[in-house]
């Protein structure tokens, strides 16, 4: 009480209320409570100010406490009491209380919005160059809510040169550096402050500047020599001074000595005293040694150290990998040990094949010593080993068993841990030879089927990493398998069989084995090989499992997964691979279905969500996405990782207000307030401040190795395919949805500071960020995602990327050529650079039709692949019914079917990258709609500096571009009909492709009433002169000229798709609504009426007494199906009325 009573004055008290505004979030209160103040107490300037008052003076006081302690200063107690003191009287001193009062209403202001009064208010403190410590502090809390963070270094840079001999403003201004990156200019601010105050600290911040130049250099040449040579002298003073106190300082020496490839002088630093100082981390002086030995090819002391890290630690699997390598590189070389001394300066060395499984049978001894908590490193590199020996055909590899054998030892002793599925699925190969197709006796085919099967191999040999195919399986292959799964089996203690006669795990470990064992099954492609009889029995047995362990988890909580969850994703995947195969879509209805009662079982399992996901947005409803994805509770960088599954189908569903949602998402980690900044820079700006924010951590805290990973960091992200999708499609989406009805397109595209000669995208320096293996899938290998299909992936979004980005910015380019409505008074049109403007655009048009090139065909090229694909699998399954029926009895005898064939083929496989809008707007005809939309502009400019007097060829061309943009639209209208639900034969078929076509439909209906609105701009002022000339001659005739009558025309017919793309989303709704009606009145209609529309409605499924209480969460799927499709066809119909208004304007 005595210490807040000492600081009580009369300028806090006046303050105090305003604090407590600011405090509140009342920044309009703030504002006036300040005007107020300040027009009673004009010398107050800290009432145009904000942040500082005695409570966040402790605050920013503590804070400096903590940067101090981190570079050497005092650590006791009384020294904190005694700077809080300090600091609160200095709050007090009139000093204090004249620069920093104006900041307090510059705060309000920027918090209500009001930048340019913030900034101005702001300013005029600046320009006093103040000093005080409250005054700098609330001006850089301003300036960093400004995003301008080249301020605050201004300011301590008047600071130190009105008290150069400040550690705590120079200090201050080593970090305003470090917020912009002008590493130059940090290196000098740490020398001068390790002169005023020579610690080892500040001396190392110069050094790490340094370091950080020679990464951003430009010339790689320059890093190399100068700044590293010059960073390094200068900590060879130091060690030679023997002044190195702290392992951050001989880490930063490691870094430096590491770029400059100087890895025998690092290695004597790490085994040398100074390796001491290494002690933050676990095996760190190893560690680096073994980087080292390995950089410079010592693969001796490599094995021998990995040897003696394994004795240690058998389980850690970095050294068994760096043991194998050894081993082959020094087995390769024909390396011997010497005849005396030691092997090497680590110890013995193992370079036989021989030594190495000695020492393998060693480790495996030992762990089967044990009688418990065995390790499973062993056992794993022993597999590992295996494999390494058979990939160089050595005869040894016998010494160490069978893998089959092994594999069922890692099983009996880590079977119920969640990890043995990952461990063994890597070494399944080891089971079988190689896959090659061969046609056993069991199902010798007739000649007439000989070149057929030889198409088929040769197809599947071609395919191993283009596509997502079922080769036929080698016979032995299956037969080892089976072999494998059955000797698991005999592990997995189970109950006795119940009345269904699937026999259940009596606890939650023989759960976790069983599971294993099912999982393994379908890596090694049992489940993939059974007919559509045998995998719907295995989903019944999936969700019989999967509900008996339901009861292990009753006491969970909410946040806890159930055991038996993954028996239950697994029954999903199996529908999924039923609807892939077979077409028939009821089998997705009960995927869904399936997944939705597993949510409500465990409704913080992520699998679930994402899966369910991926399968809405297949289907066209989005609706019930956005709630799924939030629910998944995104952190920071997982957005620009897995944000692809959400905005693929963003804007293309037709939920334009979810779609802005969505991009919010993305772009929430690198911009936390969209409405602040605007958008084509906000997200690299934030992205800067915040990355730049741990930069700052990292030199107080001396964790100099981490602050080259930050900006990687940054760059990648900066750099990330996806966030520059995300922003490209955030701007289109909000012109679609604002130009020209909110506001003018031309404030629209201002607002965003869109620069249409820029382009900003780093086409050439892509990261490609996203996650394509976050669903977990258990498929075997021929049917995983591969490299190429990733490469494809990429090509295919990159394409998409440049379309778009190109449409962007012709959108751009026809903003900046709007005209007045006023006559021009002369014909010359170079005035304001007009001039300038046709042979930008012609660019970008001939860049957009390129692309539009480009893209066309990489999607016929992917499309031929498919449909060859498709034939060859068409005719062998033909082939296959034939087999079927003529070895039917041999099937029976042996209870599996040989040969088997997917006759479904997608792009990549169903649990991977998903396919970019590219191909389905190719289809619909935007692209092109689009492209010639765009041309119209430079035709007209053409036309305005020719006049209508001159250019009777060129009003044709003009006007036969109207007719033809008026029939490519009414082609694309014609595409969108149809209905979103299809209901045929007792079978539910969705049609989401009808709502891309729709979506894109208005898209470029929103280019082509833009463009419009440019022409009518050109025209009206012609059409206008042209009439004045003729009522001075006094002409009674008049012809409309052809340019204006083709334009009048246009205009009505745009006026007519409208009417008709608004009737045809009404009988959607109408067709949609009677559906659901139908659903809803099923409890008034008699027995038989009601039986009549489920066998229209509802799937076969449904209909069958097992699967009632399933069918709730079926039936919940397709309502929220049906409720997104109408969600869509309203918020497109919203949007299509509004363009309807604008229609009004283009009368010339």
């Amino acid at each position: 009480m005595a210490a807040r009573g000492h600081v009580q004055d009369p300028n806090d008290r006046r303050l105090r209320p305003i604090y407590d505004y600011l405090d509140n979030g009342n920044n309009k209160m703030a504002i006036q409570q300040a005007d107020k103040l300040l027009k009673k107490h004009k010398d107050l300037h800290c009432a145009k100010s904000a942040e500082i008052g005695p409570r966040r003076l402790f605050s920013g006081r503590f804070d400096m406490l903590n940067r101090r302690r981190a570079v050497g200063e005092r650590e006791n107690s009384d020294w904190l009491f005694s700077l809080v003191n300090e600091s609160l009287h200095v709050n007090n001193s009139k000093t204090a209380s004249k620069e920093v009062k104006p900041v307090l209403k510059a705060i309000g202001l920027q918090r209500t919005g009001r930048q340019e009064e913030a900034f101005t208010l702001a300013q005029e403190v600046a320009v006093l160059e103040p000093t005080d410590d409250n005054s700098l502090q609330a001006l850089t809390i301003l300036y960093r809510e400004m995003h301008r963070p080249e301020l605050v270094t201004k300011l301590y840079e008047a600071a130190v040169r009105k008290v150069p001999t400040s550690e705590e403003y120079h200090s201050h201004l080593f970090m305003a550096y470090a917020r912009v990156g002008e590493y130059k200019k940090m290196q000098q601010a740490g020398m001068a402050l390790y002169k005023i105050v020579p610690k080892n600290p500040y001396y190392f911040w110069s050094v790490m500047s340094l370091v950080m130049q020679a990464i951003s250099a430009q010339d790689e040449k320059l890093s190399h020599t100068m700044f590293l040579p010059l960073a390094e002298r200068m900590v060879e003073k130091m060690v030679k001074e023997e002044k190195i106190e702290a392992e951050a300082e001989v880490q930063l020496y490691f870094m430096i000595l590491e770029r400059l490839g100087k890895y025998v002088e690092a290695l004597e630093v790490v085994q040398g005293p100074l390796g001491e100082k290494l002690t933050s981390e676990l095996q760190s002086r190893e560690n680096k040694c073994m980087m080292l030995y390995r950089r410079l090819e010592r693969w001796a002391e490599c094995n021998a150290l990995s040897c003696k890290l394994l004795l240690k630690n058998p389980d850690d699997w970095q050294f068994y990998l760096l043991y194998f390598d050894s081993l082959f590189h020094l087995i390769d070389q024909s390396w011997t040990p010497p005849q005396e001394g030691a092997h090497s300066s680590e110890g013995e060395v193992h370079a036989s094949v021989s030594q190495s499984i000695s020492f393998m049978k060693e480790r495996l001894a030992t762990e089967d010593a044990k009688e418990s908590k065995h390790l499973r490193g062993p056992y794993l590199a022993c597999l590992e080993l295996i494999r390494r020996l058979r990939e160089r055909s050595c005869p040894e590899v016998q010494q160490l068993g069978e893998p089959l054998e092994l594999m069922f030892q890692f099983f009996v002793k880590f079977g119920d841990k969640p990890s043995c599925i990952t461990d063994l699925k890597i070494f399944l190969d080891l089971l079988a030879p190689d896959q090659h197709v061969q046609v056993s006796a069991r199902c010798a085919l007739c000649s007439m089927f000989d070149s057929v099967f030889v198409l088929h191999v040769l197809l599947c040999r071609s395919r191993t990493k283009r596509s997502n195919h079922v080769p036929i399986t080698h016979w032995k292959s299956k037969v080892r398998s089976n072999k494998f799964i059955n000797r698991l089996m005999e592990a997995v203690p189970l109950l006795a069989p119940g009345e269904d006669g699937f026999a259940f795990p009596g606890d939650t470990r023989a759960l976790q084995r069983h599971l294993c064992v099912t999982q393994l099954s379908r890596c090694l492609g049992l489940q993939h090989a059974l007919n559509t009889d045998g995998k719907l029995g295995l989903i019944k047995e999936l969700k019989a499992h999967y509900r008996h362990g339901l009861q292990f988890g009753k006491s969970c909580l909410k946040t806890e997964l159930q055991f038996s969850d993954m028996y239950c994703l697994m029954a999903a995947h199996v529908y999924i691979d039923l609807w892939l195969e077979t077409g028939d879509q009821n089998t997705l209805w009960q995927s869904m279905g399936m997944l939705e009662e597993g949510l409500s079982h465990s409704s913080s399992n992520a699998q679930f969500k994402l899966l369910l996901l991926l399968l809405y947005c297949r289907l066209g409803a989005f609706e019930p996405v956005v709630d799924l994805y939030s629910s998944l509770d995104a952190k920071h960088v997982q957005h620009d990782t897995i944000g692809y599954l959400l905005t693929r189908y963003a804007e293309s569903l037709g939920q334009f207000a979810a779609a802005s949602q969505s991009c919010n998402f993305s772009l929430r980690i690198k911009l936390s307030v969209l409405s602040s900044f605007p958008h084509a820079r906000a997200a690299a700006v934030c992205l800067f401040l915040q990355t730049s924010e741990y930069i700052i951590q990292a030199y107080k805290y001396g964790a100099f190795e981490k602050i080259p990973e930050f900006i990687a960091f940054r760059n990648r992200l900066n750099h990330s395919l996806h966030f520059a999708q995300v922003r490209t499609e955030r701007m289109l989406l909000d012109l679609f949805l604002e130009a020209d009805i909110s506001s003018p397109l031309e404030e629209s595209v201002k607002s965003m500071s869109l620069c249409p000669e820029e382009d900003d995208i780093p086409w050439d320096n892509f990261r490609d960020n996203r996650d394509l293996t976050v669903l977990v899938a258990w498929n075997p290998k021929d049917r995983q995602l591969n490299e190429e299909h990733k490469q494809r992936s990429l090509e295919d979004e990159t394409l998409w990327l440049r379309l778009r980005s190109l449409t962007l910015r012709l959108i751009g380019c026809v903003s900046t050529m709007s005209h007045p409505p006023a006559p021009r008074n002369s014909e010359k049109t170079t005035e304001n650079g007009v001039a300038a403007k046709p042979s930008f655009l012609l660019s970008l048009l001939s860049q957009l039709e390129n692309t539009l090139n480009q893209a066309t065909q990489f999607t016929e090229k992917q499309l031929q692949l498919s449909r060859f694909v498709s034939f060859v699998v068409m005719t062998l399954t033909l082939v296959q019914t034939v087999i079927q029926r003529n070895y039917e009895h041999m099937q029976k005898q042996e209870g599996t079917n040989e040969i088997l064939i997917t006759d479904y083929v997608h792009q990549y496989p169903f649990l991977g990258p998903v396919s970019s809008r590219l191909a389905q707007a190719l289809s619909s005809g935007c692209c092109q709609c689009q492209l010639s939309s765009l041309q119209l502009p430079l035709h007209l400019q053409e036309l305005e500096n020719t006049g209508l007097d001159d250019s009777t060829e060129l009003q044709t061309q003009i006007s036969n571009l109207f007719k033809s943009l008026a029939v490519q639209l009414q082609d694309m209208l014609g595409k969108c009909k149809g209905d979103l639900l299809e209901v045929k034969d007792a079978q539910t078929k969705t049609q989401p492709f009808l709502l891309e076509n729709l979506v894109y439909f208005v898209e470029t209906i929103c280019i082509v009433i833009w463009v419009s609105h440019y022409c009518g701009s050109v025209l009206r002022p012609l059409k206008s002169s042209l009439q004045k000339k003729k009522k001075k001659k006094k002409e009674a005739s008049t012809v409309t000229p052809a340019v204006i009558s083709a334009f009048q025309e246009f205009s009505g017919s745009l006026q007519s798709l409208l009417n008709q793309a608004l009737e045809l989303i009404k009988s959607q709704e109408i067709s949609l609504t009677a559906l659901k009606l139908g659903a809803l009145s099923l409890q008034g209609q008699t027995q038989s009426e009601a039986s009549d529309f489920r066998d229209c409605f509802e799937p076969d499924c449904l209909k069958k007494p097992d699967f009632k209480a399933e069918g709730t969460f079926t039936k919940s799927a397709m309502d929220k199906v049906q409720s997104s499709y109408l969600r869509s066809l309203q918020e497109i119909g919203e949007l299509l009325k509004k363009r309807v208004d604008t229609l009004k304007s283009l009368k010339i």
